[in-house]
């Protein structure tokens, strides 16, 4: 099944740690901030400072606007985003602080429980074509641009507009293809 869910149901809610406000794109059914097994927003990051503590939870953080960030986990290991779609994994449990470039960037964080979800992202600077993994949730994403999803069976074409958030419940092997820019592609399956 295809969802597409347009910005105007993205929720905007405060970070775990109260410095700054959150775009919750989805959130397993059921979820809250304090509990849920995935969580799929984007944050703009104004001034550099610690991020929220996750325990429990892999975080996965991509740039998509602004010159970069360095994310220093646990004062030793540094990730340097600086180019769109640079993406960075870690523990959501680690102490992790986030020194801006120069201004302000906005990155797009898929955030779930480590024991139970298993998470997949790709990014695609351009995709022609571009072949869907399986899985039990697919999420797509498209910064700039619309983007196009070819139904293989039938050659059925389902637009994405940009900005806009596409679901696919139960992604069976060869069902689709991919075509569009800066688009982010994210696999969630249970760990079972």
């Amino acid at each position: 099944m295809i969802e597409i869910i347009p910005p105007t149901q993205f929720k905007t809610v405060p970070w775990k740690n109260g410095q700054g406000e959150t775009i919750e794109m989805l959130i397993n059914p059921g979820g809250s901030l304090e509990n849920f097994d995935w969580r799929l927003s984007m944050a703009n990051v104004v001034e550099d400072g610690v991020f929220s503590n996750f325990s429990g939870y892999t975080r996965n953080l991509i740039l998509i606007a602004g010159d970069g960030i360095n994310l220093q986990h646990n004062d030793n290991k540094i990730d340097r985003l600086t180019r769109l779609l640079d993406i960075s994994t870690f523990d959501g449990g680690d102490k992790t602080v986030g020194n801006l470039q120069s201004n302000e960037i906005t990155d797009f964080n898929i955030i779930t429980r480590t024991e139970r979800i298993t998470t997949k992202v790709k990014c695609y600077p351009q995709a022609k074509n571009q072949d869907l993994g399986t899985s039990q949730l697919c999420f797509i994403y498209s910064l700039f641009k619309d983007a196009l999803l070819t139904i293989n069976n039938d050659q059925k074409v389902v637009t994405l507009p940009a900005q806009h958030l596409m679901q696919i419940t139960d992604l069976p092997e060869n069902y689709a293809t991919l075509t569009g820019d800066h688009l982010i592609v994210v696999y969630l399956s249970d760990c079972t």
